[in-house]
């Protein structure tokens, strides 16, 4: 691991961090693709609000790893992955960042769901 040069070039850009209260579950297709009570909102200047679950609660037979990787200056380098859902598959709608940088090491063994990918996919709120 590492320092974030996005922090330390651009202080005044913020990347917070925040565990959720509530149980926090995905769905596509009528499936369940998470579930969990240990989940992270990350928010970011200049970006939706994102909620990273817990890779081991993902259900990881739904997911399939792409060659897709992004960079980014402040988290690391996000690692993509395709959901396959019976003959629905959506392409690189769930990222992860597998050695983050320091600033941000709990996101480490966290995946989170792009709902801007398909209509199906949503991520909400249970009591």
């Amino acid at each position: 691991m590492s320092k974030s040069p996005g922090h330390r070039d651009h202080p005044e850009h913020k990347v917070l961090e925040s565990p959720v209260a509530e149980r926090m579950t995905v769905s596509f297709g009528g499936q369940t693709l998470a579930d969990s009570r240990d989940v992270v909102r990350v928010d970011e200047d200049g970006h939706p609000p994102r909620f990273y679950f817990p890779r081991g609660d993902v259900r990881q037979d739904r997911l399939k790893r792409t060659d897709t990787s992004t960079g980014c200056p402040f988290k690391g380098t996000a690692s993509y992955f395709d959901i396959d859902v019976g003959d629905q598959r959506v392409k690189d709608a769930v990222w992860s960042y597998e050695t983050p940088f320091d600033e941000h090491e709990g996101l480490k063994e966290r995946m989170a769901f792009d709902e801007s990918k398909s209509d199906e996919l949503v991520v909400s709120s249970l009591p």
